[in-house]
């Protein structure tokens, strides 16, 4: 299992999203685009998907842009990743297995994918934010 550039993309584009949380800001897209270096394009057509998917929404005029619809501690990277990838990131048990080695291997991806959508149930947008920040303050730590 890889993190598609999609996803990536779009996680990081919500990232910048949730900075902007606190303050009741917008970002435009290509504020967006040039603070993540995300293709302008491709990152119209993920805010279009965030927006559908209910994550995210747009306002219209001058100063509008782009907010989170919800606070960052209510958005899960399973919301994100399902809304992204368009599909429900949870398989269904496949019983259309003809095969002893097909079922085995089915269960065990199926396991897989469990432990996969636990961790991204566990994490929210905000939990990316103080993960993020706490990596920035121990880079700009320097020792006399």
């Amino acid at each position: 299992m890889e993190l598609s550039s999609k996803s990536e993309y779009a996680l990081l584009a919500l990232l910048e999203l949730a900075n902007c949380y606190p303050r009741n800001e917008s970002l435009q897209i290509q504020q967006i685009a040039l603070l993540q270096n995300i293709p302008q394009r491709y990152l119209e057509q993920l805010l279009a998907t965030l927006r559908r998917g209910g994550l995210i929404k747009s306002i219209r005029g001058s100063k509008g842009g782009y907010i989170l619809a919800r606070d960052p501690q209510q958005i899960t990277l399973l919301d994100i990743l399902n809304c992204i990838e368009g599909v429900e990131t949870i398989l269904s048990d496949d019983t259309t297995s003809k095969t002893t080695e097909s079922k085995i291997i089915q269960d065990v991806w199926y396991k897989a994918r469990q432990a996969a959508n636990s961790v991204w149930q566990k994490y929210t947008l905000q939990d990316l934010c103080e993960l993020r920040d706490s990596r920035r303050q121990i880079q700009f730590m320097y020792y006399i």
